[in-house]
């Protein structure tokens, strides 16, 4: 059986990101904030973005980056950061958006992946942008989002006289974005999103998740990931709304300071922040009656804790998103207003998109109310993974079905509710940790003879890595610890994809193939 959305279908978006997000608002809305900085009221209008990004393209053009080419955006959120994500586009290039928080060995691998030759950091970065770029090799420049020495400024980027490049782009085939996501399984692959499919899912997004220009919207979450990209960069600037940047790291002052201040009316969440809203002392405090509907994204969410961050807020229900980078990244959401959303539910699907549940041991097409593996359809499809057929192939059917790796049902009015996972990628607050990347790391470790990696539950109601570890026979083994082994991994990865607990075991249940049977440690 095949579900399909109760909206109306939205027609294809064949038109470049840029034009897409600013092309109307930048005229329509040209001095109204885009941006504010919390942190110290500095803030950029729509014409002065749409004024930006156009310089930036000019200048970038100007120093060589052409259509086809690949710029790395390594930088925290900042009034700069769209300017430059917008610019880049415009130039016709592709941005592959890396974390902060990556280690010089990971943004070397995406780097070297993507086959970017430039790099976008901060001065903060450099020092990880610079050891990457030698690693890698080719980078043709490091660009700074602030003041290095030595190193070319956006801000004097933007001051560029050259003729603003006007690249004739294909929108159903040319990348706007390259982000990485581990998929399913394996190690982090670069995602090829089109202009077409980006934009198109902008306007599948907009009945699920309704913004206009009365709204100011709190960024909390990395524009470098894929859910703050869509949800606090594309979504609030096609629609005119105000977007507050609050500064890293997370402070939960600082944010409840910003709502009241900044009467913040719409709330994307992730569930550690749903956590302290539902239970910190110090919500009580602060005027948050601005707050019109918030959502939570980007990890399962308890249902229970979800209702309980609604009653603080004075909400009648906290809203809920279901999507995945592979798919733009929007497939479900609701913003919690509609009276007959269900309890747990993730959201309703999206306009032209289509669902399957598919049976996880027989593979046959399930009804109402049946529990299989989502398999999803629509024009926010991924065009595949850069340079990995068979990866590609096995998560995108010949008939366009992505498999998503999740387990859910569909109600009979046409619920969404995402109640497994398949798929063997962890959700650590909101991001991606794969569990084969982790796996190579404890396997280069000289006491360590097996290993395996799978998420189990913490006590925010999300995930966290947890080892299972085989130790070898000699001394080396017989001397480690679990303090150890975290040790080890964490001065090898980001902060995020740490291990977090250690248990060690005399074998990693595999089956006849060597797979790792992650359900059996689970």
């Amino acid at each position: 059986m095949i579900f399909r959305s109760t909206f109306d279908d939205v027609g294809l978006l064949d038109v470049p990101v840029h034009d897409a997000v600013l092309g109307r608002s930048a005229r329509t809305y040209a001095g109204r904030p885009a941006f504010v900085d919390a942190a110290d009221g500095a803030s950029v209008t729509y014409a002065g973005l749409d004024a930006h990004s156009r310089r930036t393209a000019a200048a970038l053009a100007e120093a060589g980056v052409r259509k086809g080419d690949v710029v790395a955006l390594h930088s925290p959120n900042s009034l700069v950061w769209p300017g430059v994500f917008y610019g880049i586009t415009r130039a016709g290039a592709t941005v592959t958006p890396a974390g902060v928080l990556s280690t010089a060995g990971e943004l070397a691998r995406q780097v070297r992946d993507s086959r970017a030759s430039w790099i976008v950091t901060t001065s903060a970065l450099l020092p990880t942008a610079e050891d990457a770029a030698k690693r890698v090799g080719g980078v043709r420049e490091i660009f700074v989002c602030d003041r290095a020495e030595g190193y070319r400024s956006v801000l004097d980027l933007r001051e560029s006289t050259a003729p603003e490049p006007r690249p004739a782009l294909t929108p159903g085939e040319d990348l706007a974005v390259l982000p990485y996501s581990s998929g399913t399984t394996a190690l982090p692959k670069g995602v090829m999103l089109t202009h077409r499919s980006v934009a198109t899912n902008l306007a599948q997004q907009q009945p699920l998740l309704p913004t206009g220009p009365d709204d100011v919207i709190l960024a909390i979450m990395p524009f470098s990931h894929g859910y703050g990209q869509a949800s606090l960069l594309h979504a609030p600037l096609r629609s005119g709304s105000t977007v507050v940047l609050l500064p890293a790291p997370f402070d939960l002052g600082a944010f409840l300071a910003a709502v009241e201040t900044y009467r913040v009316t719409v709330l994307y969440l992730a569930p550690p922040i749903v956590l302290a809203l539902a239970r910190h002392p110090d919500v009580a405090d602060y005027d948050l009656s601005s707050v019109r509907w918030a959502l939570c994204g980007a990890a399962p969410l308890d249902a229970d804790l979800a209702d309980a961050c609604a009653r603080r807020l004075g909400l009648t229900a906290l809203g809920n998103g279901y999507g995945m980078t592979e798919a733009s990244p929007g497939i479900a959401a609701t913003t919690g207003r509609d009276a007959a959303m269900p309890h747990g539910t993730a959201g309703r699907i999206a306009p032209s998109t289509e669902i399957r549940i598919v049976g996880t041991e027989d593979g046959r097409d399930l009804g109402v109310e049946e529990v299989g593996e989502i398999f999803v359809r629509g024009p926010q499809v991924m065009k595949g993974y850069l340079g990995q057929p068979e990866e590609t192939d096995a998560m995108v059917d010949d008939a366009g079905w992505l498999r998503t790796g999740d387990v859910g049902r569909i109600d009979a009015d046409g619920w969404l509710f995402v109640v497994d996972r398949v798929k063997e990628l962890i959700k650590y607050k909101g991001y991606q940790v794969a569990p084969a990347e982790l796996e190579g790391v404890l396997l280069s470790h000289p006491g360590i003879a097996d290993a395996a990696v799978t998420g189990v539950p913490d006590e925010h109601g999300g995930e966290v890595p947890k080892a299972f570890v085989v130790r070898t026979a000699d001394a080396a083994g017989a001397a480690l610890t679990g303090e150890d082994v975290m040790a080890y991994v964490a001065g090898r990865v980001a902060p995020y994809k740490k291990v977090r607990q250690v248990a060690f075991t005399d074998a990693v249940p595999r089956a006849a193939s060597g797979k790792i049977l992650r359900r059996r440690l689970r």
